[in-house]
């Protein structure tokens, strides 16, 4: 689930879209199968059998070098400011550095979890809690999410997992889920963003806490961006089911989302396989038309003008449409007082 190292950058917008669900099949016909797997693959699993974590740290951590420290502000005692290291290779003018709020978030593991806030707009439609890739930092994503929010008009608050950037901590599958709740409630609690204009973003092993997340709350939207059923369908393609040591199982969470979801995945991806993104896609029970963007990979969806397009339209068409499970809850509630 390996994922660019810097930050990616925007398309030049256009209005061309393109949407295809042809799912390839990698399958040998000859292979003895039972529940998906050939026979060496069930003799691995059952002789010695991996346990979650150990599947997680094979398969989603590669922790930069933190590209960015978070150091308290000489202006405001209580204030803290963001410090871009030596090795990173982006420049920001003051105006733009403005727009970037860090602090830390503990997390109910222990944790000391660093969040930027970007104010990428003076009126935003939403505010996305965008949990990014596994071989990235927030000091990596700023750019990207700067530019994001300016053409999307809204405000992206993101946070590094355990053992990412200026996190404290391990990097690990509870980890995340705790990493991501810390995150949550601070832009509840500290910033006041209603859940109904809460977008969750994840890309790739961003994905993961994403679905956790969404599955236990009702918000605004979600975006699934090259999400991925499960650590051991990743590992081994042909696993039919969700077994007691599997690491990641999204694919059983997704059902239990009310909120509209958009899946986004390249047809291309040598990464995470198209099927995941199409078998995820078909177990929303709210899910808004996909992205399937031809020929892309895993990195570089970001880079087709479709990507943008498809996002302004979630926004502006797909989810004044549909309305999100929060609204509808709020509204619900209002009636009946």
């Amino acid at each position: 689930m390996s994922s660019v190292s810097r930050q990616a950058s925007l398309p030049e917008e256009t209005n061309d879209t393109t949407t295809n669900t042809t799912v390839i099949e990698s399958t040998s016909p000859n292979a003895q199968k039972m529940n998906g797997l050939t026979l060496s693959e069930l003799c691995c699993l059952f002789c010695c059998p991996p346990c979650p974590a150990r599947i997680a740290a094979k398969l989603a951590f590669l922790p930069p070098e933190p590209t960015y420290s978070i150091i308290p502000d000489d202006n405001h005692s209580t204030k803290l400011t963001l410090k871009f290291s030596e090795r990173a290779d982006w420049q920001y003018t003051q105006r733009e550095l403005e727009c970037f709020e860090v602090q830390y978030a503990q997390s109910s593991r222990g944790n000391r979890i660093a969040c930027m806030y970007v104010r990428a707009t003076p009126n935003p439609k939403y505010t996305i809690l965008f949990s990014h890739g596994n071989a990235v930092d927030l000091g990596q994503m700023s750019s990207f999410y700067l530019g994001l929010g300016t053409r999307i008009n809204c405000n992206i608050f993101s946070y590094d997992y355990s053992g990412y950037g200026a996190s404290t901590g391990k990097p690990s599958e509870k980890n995340l889920y705790a990493d991501i709740n810390a995150a949550w409630l601070t832009l509840r609690s500290k910033y006041g963003v209603s859940p109904d204009k809460i977008i969750l973003y994840g890309q790739s092993i961003g994905t993961v806490p994403t679905v956790d997340l969404a599955s236990r709350y009702e918000l605004g939207a979600v975006i699934l961006h090259s999400p991925l059923m499960s650590g051991m369908r990743v590992a081994f393609p042909n696993t039919k089911r969700t077994w007691f040591f599997d690491a990641f199982p999204s694919i059983d969470k997704v059902p239990k989302i009310n909120s509209p979801v958009l899946v986004i995945h390249g047809t291309e991806d040598d990464v995470i396989d198209f099927s995941h993104g199409l078998a995820i896609y078909e177990r929303c029970s709210r899910a808004v038309e996909p992205l399937w963007v031809e020929g892309a990979g895993h990195n570089d969806i970001e880079l087709y003008c479709q990507y943008l397009e498809r996002l302004k339209k979630f926004i502006s068409v797909d989810l004044p449409a549909s309305g999100s499970a929060a609204a509808a809850s709020t509204t619900t509630t209002t009636n009946q007082s």
